[in-house]
């Protein structure tokens, strides 16, 4: 009897205790109650979220098909790119190559690169490791992104176009996020290793961590298998595209992972870079990439829905408070894939969120999960407010709207395509070419064939740019034709509304009279 008393006393303490747990943490089943709404609000093909706690991968939620029109629905193991989210990566390489003795943050990276030029001779002499990796050396947001984009070349050669980039802001008196920074700091980590970026993260990171699912190439898909299909928009309507090859770009965007494995790269972060008995990043290093490097504005006037005080940027993540509490993360934006990896270091809490199209609630899910695990009492509904205001930035976006309205019918052109067809040089790009093939005006882009397009006359010596393969950033576009006094064709302008590639910088000009 005693016996039995005892057994009914310990049943009792463990009931209590994980009742107590229970009470203690999140509902999971109404976060994932939430999640499914969410993702059918936001009307996005497919989400992928996980949530570590105190060394725990505690939650996973897979809402969704892989591809629209399709019954495959993810799960933890399922593969999306996971773009800029590969830049933290990038900075932890360098990070243990300083360890090794192999590098220093304030080196030179005309000492490693001595191709390597800015806007400014001055300017290309003094920038350091550590300003290429906090967006610091002077260039515009996203600037210069149409050098790298959907090129074939090789990132030395990229490089070398760089310095046709304009400049945006004095030398370490702004901000501007360049992923041609850090195409530079992937080829740095290749010149100083003598082994790729790919090579350098598999060993470094993704073999100790056991992220046996990631990879940094397009070309190893089909061989993982469980991925998802990247999505674009068309009429409000999602459509599905193919996966897009940035393995020569990968250190500013390349990794393709899952929740499982990245749930493993946000508890190895939040371990402070140690993993089992080994100690991959030291402290040192740690504290290097969390500090912040570039500070931007915040508006101290006014309260905002994070209790937020200060809001910068590090070495590949970016720093803010929330709650009273440093959060620290990134978000990636690749060809019809939006991800978010976000880490709370106080509270041993990270969350990653992954999905498939453009139209993405990333951070609705990170706020609301960061809520119910920090116990913030809200009557915000994270979703809903975020859906309004995308919804209606969406509406007030009238700029390809106001092209077609402000179009003129029935005109002709004065520059005739036989005085335009021809070769002309960008300085930023290189090559592009307008050529006739089968009575059709052809737009061709050098070292980015997946860039082609077909002109068609829209307006007097306006030409309207159809891309001959889906493009997930941008729809809508125009050539102008340049000429000087005497109607000699000098160039052409483009017109491509979009907020992710500029296509007005290339300014190409003819070459062959």
């Amino acid at each position: 009897m005693q016996k039995i008393r005892f057994f009914l006393v310990v049943l009792y303490l463990i009931s209590h205790n994980l009742q107590a747990q229970s009470t203690t943490n999140p509902h999971l089943e109404a976060m994932d109650a939430y999640f499914t709404k969410m993702v059918e609000d936001w009307d996005v093909p497919s989400a992928s979220i996980g949530i570590v706690k105190d060394g725990q991968l505690v939650f996973t939620g897979n809402y969704g098909v892989l591809e629209v029109g399709e019954n495959k629905k993810p799960n933890e193991n399922t593969l999306y790119a996971i773009a800029s989210n590969s830049k933290a990566f990038t900075t932890a390489i360098i990070g243990m190559l300083v360890q090794e003795g192999k590098l220093d943050w304030n080196d030179k990276v005309k000492k490693y690169l001595p191709y390597f030029e800015l806007y400014d001779p001055w300017v290309s002499d003094n920038t350091t490791i550590r300003d290429i990796l906090s967006h610091r050396v002077g260039l515009g947001t996203y600037s210069g992104d149409n050098i790298w984009y959907k090129s074939n070349l090789p990132a030395k050669e990229l490089i070398k176009h760089f310095k046709y980039v304009p400049q945006a802001y004095d030398f370490r008196a702004g901000y501007g996020y360049s992923n041609l920074m850090f195409i530079t700091a992937g080829e740095l980590i290749e010149t100083v290793t003598g082994k790729s970026w790919g090579t350098n993260v598999k060993e470094r990171f993704l073999e100790p961590l056991g992220m046996d699912r990631t990879i940094s190439s397009i070309n190893d898909l089909d061989s993982k298998g469980n991925y998802a299909t990247p999505h674009a928009r068309k009429n409000d309507q999602n459509y599905a595209i193919p996966w897009a090859n940035w393995d020569n770009v990968a250190a500013t965007g390349g990794l393709i992972s899952s929740v499982s494995d990245i749930s493993k790269w946000m508890i190895f972060n939040l371990n402070h870079g140690i993993i089992g008995k080994d100690t991959l990043l030291t402290k040192r290093t740690r504290n290097m990439v969390w500090t912040p490097h570039n500070n931007h504005y915040v508006d101290h006037t006014v309260s905002n829905d994070f209790n937020q005080h200060f809001n910068a940027y590090g070495l590949g993540w970016g720093l803010s408070d929330y709650q009273g509490r440093l959060k620290v993360g990134h978000t990636g934006g690749y060809d019809g894939m939006i991800t978010a990896i976000t880490m709370v270091p106080d509270e041993n809490l990270g969350v990653v969120v992954l999905t498939n199209g453009p139209k993405s609630p990333i951070m609705a899910a990170t706020y609301y999960a960061l809520d119910k695990f920090l116990g913030v009492t809200t009557k915000k509904d994270w979703s809903a407010d975020y859906l309004k205001l995308k919804n209606e930035a969406l509406k007030k976006d009238t700029r390809i709207a106001d092209r077609k309205k402000s179009r003129v019918l029935n005109t002709e052109p004065i520059i005739k395509p036989e005085d335009f067809v021809g070769k002309y040089e960008s300085k930023v790009y290189g090559e592009i070419t307008i050529v006739e093939k089968n009575n059709e005006l052809k737009l061709e882009f050098s070292h980015s064939p997946l860039l082609s397009a077909t002109l068609t006359h829209w307006n007097y010596d306006v030409w309207q740019i159809h891309w001959d393969h889906p493009q997930a950033w941008f729809s809508f576009g125009t050539i102008k034709i340049e000429t000087d006094n005497n109607l000699n064709v000098t160039g052409f302008d483009f017109d491509v509304p979009n907020d992710d590639f500029f296509f007005e910088e290339l300014k190409p000009q003819k070459i062959d009279k």
